[in-house]
C-alpha cells in the first residue's frame, strides 16, 4: 500500500512540474510574441507610411540657361564669298541675325551666352543697324573697326564694345589679312574682366522657349515649309532644308551647304524668323540704311511649318517683340534661332526649291 502510495505521489509531483514547465513556456511565448509585435508596430510606426515616387529630373531649355545672369556676347562675322567655308563656330550661338551689307554682300552678328567656343570669325567691322540688335540682346559687341558712323553711334550709345582687342589672326588660311581675324571666347572673357565691363544682363531674353516640342501645323495660317528661300541680292541668297529626322533646318548659301571650319559639319537651324524692312545706300561705298523700327510682317518656321507673323520694334535700342497674327507673342521651340532681316521685294519662298 504504501509503495502504491509513494508511485502516486510521486507521478503527481511529476505531473505537477509538466504543468508547470507547459505553463511557464506558453507564458514565456506570450511574453514574446507580444514583445515581437509590438516592436514590429513600433517600426512599422516610424516608417513612411507611403513611400515617395522618385522624382524625374527638371526638364531645362538646352540652348540656354534661363536663369543664368551672364551678359550675351555679340560677335560681328564675315560673310563674303571668300570665306565661306572657313566660318567657325557660329553652331554656338542661340541668336544669329543676317542682314545685307554693301556690295550685296550680307553679314552675321552671333550672339552666344555662357559659351567657351575655342575659335570665332571670321571677324569683320561694326555697320549702324547691327548696333540695334546688339543692344536689344543687351550684347557687349565684338567687332574690328567699322563705318565712321556706327563707331560714333558706339560711342554715343554708350555701348560695351570690344573693337580688335581680342582677335588672333590665322594667316595659315591663305586668305587676304582682312579675312584672317578670329577670336576665342576665353580672349573674350579675360578681356571683358580686365576691362571690367559689366558681365551680368540687365535685359530678359530676346526670345521665349519652350521645353516641349512646338507643332504651328495646327496653328492660324500655317503651311507646311520644308524648304526655304530668302534671297539677299543678286550676289548672295540663303536657303534653309527641313530634316526630319533631325527636326532643324540645314543652311545652305546659293545652293551650297554652310558649314564650320572646325567641325566640317553643316550649320543648322531650330527656328528661322524671317521677315523684310527697306534697306538704301547712304555713300559712295554702298553702306546701307535699314528702316528697322515701326511695324512689319513676317513668318516664323520650325519643326516644317511656318506661321504669319508680326514684329514690332519702337527704338534702335528696345527689344524686336514677335507676335502671332492673334496678338500673342511667339514661343520659339529650345534651339537657335536664325534670324533672317532681307531687303523689301526680294525672293522669298516656300517649298518651291530644288533641293
Amino acid at each position: 500500500m504504501r509503495k502504491n502510495r509513494r508511485k502516486k505521489k510521486k507521478l503527481k509531483k511529476s505531473v505537477k512540474v509538466v504543468m508547470i514547465s507547459i505553463l511557464l513556456f506558453l507564458a514565456l511565448g506570450i511574453v514574446f510574441f507580444f514583445t515581437k509585435e509590438q516592436e514590429i508596430l513600433e517600426n512599422k510606426h516610424n516608417e513612411p507610411q507611403t513611400k515617395e515616387k522618385e522624382k524625374e529630373p527638371e526638364k531645362k531649355v538646352q540652348v540656354i540657361d534661363v536663369n543664368s545672369k551672364s551678359r550675351n556676347i555679340a560677335v560681328m562675322i564675315n560673310n563674303i564669298k571668300t570665306v565661306w567655308g572657313y566660318q567657325s563656330g557660329l553652331q554656338d550661338a542661340h541668336i544669329i541675325y543676317e542682314i545685307i551689307a554693301e556690295g550685296g554682300i550680307t553679314r552675321f552678328m552671333a550672339v552666344f551666352k555662357d559659351k567657351d567656343t575655342a575659335r570665332i570669325g571670321t571677324i569683320r567691322s561694326a555697320r549702324i543697324y547691327y548696333l540695334d540688335y546688339a543692344l536689344e540682346n543687351d550684347a557687349i559687341y565684338v567687332h574690328i573697326g567699322g563705318s565712321k558712323e556706327a563707331l560714333r553711334d558706339i560711342k554715343e550709345l554708350g555701348m560695351a564694345d570690344l573693337n580688335s582687342e581680342v582677335t588672333f589672326r590665322d594667316k595659315s588660311l591663305g586668305l587676304a589679312y582682312e579675312h584672317t581675324a578670329f577670336a576665342s571666347m576665353e580672349k573674350i572673357k579675360d578681356r571683358i574682366q580686365k576691362r571690367k565691363i559689366r558681365n551680368t544682363k540687365e535685359k530678359d531674353d530676346l526670345l521665349n522657349y519652350s521645353i516641349e516640342e512646338i507643332d504651328l501645323s495646327k496653328m492660324e495660317g500655317s503651311i507646311k515649309a520644308d524648304k526655304v528661300l530668302i534671297q539677299y541680292s543678286g550676289y548672295k541668297d540663303t536657303a534653309f532644308v527641313y530634316d526630319e529626322n533631325t527636326k532643324v533646318y540645314k543652311r545652305f548659301q546659293n545652293d551650297k551647304a554652310h558649314t564650320d571650319y572646325v567641325t566640317k559639319e553643316q550649320y543648322t537651324a531650330k527656328n528661322i524668323i524671317t521677315y523684310q524692312v527697306k534697306n538704301a545706300s547712304y555713300d559712295s561705298y554702298g553702306r546701307q540704311y535699314l528702316e528697322n523700327t515701326g511695324t512689319g510682317n513676317g513668318y516664323y518656321i520650325t519643326n516644317g511649318y511656318a506661321v504669319p507673323i508680326k514684329w514690332k520694334k519702337d527704338k534702335r535700342e528696345s527689344q524686336t517683340v514677335y507676335t502671332y497674327l492673334n496678338g500673342e507673342e511667339i514661343t520659339v521651340n529650345d534651339g537657335n534661332t536664325h534670324i533672317q532681316i532681307q531687303p523689301k521685294n526680294k525672293k522669298f519662298m516656300i517649298n518651291e526649291l530644288n533641293y
